[in-house]
């Protein structure tokens, strides 16, 4: 079994978890397509926004089928399963857990029962009202402990109404930061938030239409960029085209966190290149932290553009001197005492022949806890660096994120606890220096007022009530029914639509 919070492989310490990625969602219509396995390319171009559970919603215009397990995208499907999923549209989902825990019945997309058919759906976000909407429902409604499992139901849950019907009255209800991709048997949909916190694009394909996370997702199956879903709009693709409604005044407050770690470098959001942004950011890094040195060295791969940009503005040699595991993922076995000992190197080890007796510029994307920088900074000492000198191409986070990434609570942030010189003492660094908040909202030249940043300044777009603050907000509230063999089961009327289990 794997280990129930989730961890990855190179998390081996359970206090030294970094910030854990949103969700991924993606969405195609494309009759005449093998939507099943274009969904299996998009989710595996988001794999680095949830390593934890995948699933898939296919219709073939008479039911709709959902095959989700635990495991990343690769372990999940295979040929034999991504050939059984055919219709002519699918809605894909990558999860990494930021409320409910990490196991088959949170996975997603969910799936409920309608008037006339399913509604299967996938969403990136975490919602702050979740208690309150789940009082809106009958008792014993919910199946798992998600707020994607309660938006789910809610939008089932309008005798009379169709789903777009549904969404329009719902959404202006629902508080947090949400990202949606779902369908029924014909149609489409997609929707974003008010403030747009988390990011979602529209893309073209010659027979179809894809929505999806990232860009980079609309990349890999060969869609063009259409647009951005804008904060508060609805979208429906169908046989007639795409649509849109706007259920919300837009007020657009996107994640600066996604500029500087979440999204991959080959992404745009806002019409910005998240590689260019990083790049910028470590030139401006170098210019307000400049130090003596003789190479500046990445932590791959997130801080890799800052360290590039920081070399450029510094004028100190860029170089490798650390060696990245890129197969490291999820595992069933659980490290021994030993192995749990030696952390970081399952994922990181040093080129002892490139860092001996230099001094070293070490450029990260941020510090949370600080546990995997003092080892960092041990294990580059032991390789016979002659300084280093950490970087930190991010302010200092100092705050939880309640919209979707799963930060450490506050008192758990070494930031939020330690002056800059204690945490530098702390990780053991002969130097350290964080960007300042003004200069990383420059280098994405998006104006301050129209991103949240919370994690940097406390300034939360969304009024975050103190139940809210807690991860597994309806642990208990709803277990997921199970089948004679154990299994657990989302069935739906008529027997024409289900969720189905790897065995």
């Amino acid at each position: 079994m794997p280990h129930p919070d989730g961890r990855l492989t190179h998390e081996l310490d359970p206090q030294d978890r970094g910030p854990q990625d949103a969700c991924g969602v993606f969405g195609v219509w494309a009759p005449g397509e093998e939507v099943g396995k274009l969904t299996y390319f998009g989710l595996y171009a988001l794999q680095h926004r949830g390593q934890e559970s995948a699933g898939i919603a296919v219709s073939d215009g008479q039911r709709i089928v959902v095959y989700k397990d635990m495991g990343l995208v690769s372990q999940v499907f295979d040929e034999a399963v991504l050939n059984s999923l055919r219709g002519h549209l699918a809605v894909g989902h990558c999860r990494y857990s930021t409320t409910g825990s990490s196991v088959w019945e949170n996975a997603q997309p969910t799936f409920r029962s309608v008037d006339d058919g399913g509604l299967a759906l996938g969403h990136n976000g975490n919602l702050i009202n979740t208690p309150e909407l789940a009082r809106l429902l009958e008792p014993g409604l919910l199946t798992a402990s998600t707020d994607t499992e309660v938006l789910t139901a809610l939008l089932a849950s309008r005798p009379g109404l169709t789903v777009e019907e549904a969404a329009v009255e719902v959404l202006p209800q629902v508080s947090g930061a949400y990202s949606l991709a779902f369908m029924d048997e014909h149609t489409l949909y997609a929707a974003r938030d008010p403030l747009g916190v988390r990011p979602l694009v529209l893309g073209r394909l010659e027979n179809g239409w894809v929505v999806a996370s990232e860009t980079a997702a609309l990349d890999i199956v060969g869609a063009t960029v259409v647009r951005e879903i804008e904060p508060g709009e609805l979208v429906m693709i169908d046989a007639d085209g795409v649509r849109s409604r706007r259920f919300a005044p837009a007020e657009p407050k996107g994640c600066l966190f996604e500029y500087v770690y979440l999204a991959r470098p080959d992404t745009k959001i806002a019409g910005v290149g998240v590689h260019a942004t990083r790049v910028e950011v470590g030139r401006r890094l170098a210019k307000q932290w400049p130090v003596e040195a003789d190479l500046v060295i990445p932590v791959p791969e997130s801080g890799t553009p800052a360290a590039v940009g920081y070399a450029e503005a510094s004028g100190i040699p860029y170089g490798q001197g650390l060696v990245k595991n890129s197969y490291v993922g999820r595992t069933f076995i659980q490290p021994s005492q030993t192995i749990r000992q030696l952390g970081i190197r399952l994922k990181l080890n040093p080129l002892r022949d490139v860092i001996a007796n230099q001094r070293l510029v070490v450029v990260d994307d941020s510090i949370v806890r600080g546990n995997t920088q003092r080892a960092l900074v041990r294990m580059l000492r032991e390789a016979g660096a002659a300084e280093v000198h950490v970087r930190i191409s991010s302010p200092p986070v100092l705050w939880p994120c309640f919209y979707g990434i799963d930060f450490a609570s506050k008192a758990e942030l070494i930031a939020g606890n330690l002056s800059l010189d204690e945490i530098r003492a702390s990780i053991g660094a002969d130097s350290l220096g964080f960007i300042d908040l003004d200069e990383l909202v420059a280098a994405t030249t998006i104006r301050k007022d129209r991103l949240c940043r919370a994690c940097f300044d406390g300034a939360y777009p969304i009024p975050v009530e103190e139940e809210a603050r807690g991860k597994h907000l309806l642990e208990g509230v709803g277990a997921a029914r199970t089948g004679p063999d154990g299994v657990a089961q989302l069935t739906a009327g008529g027997g024409a639509e289900g969720a189905l289990r790897r065995p």
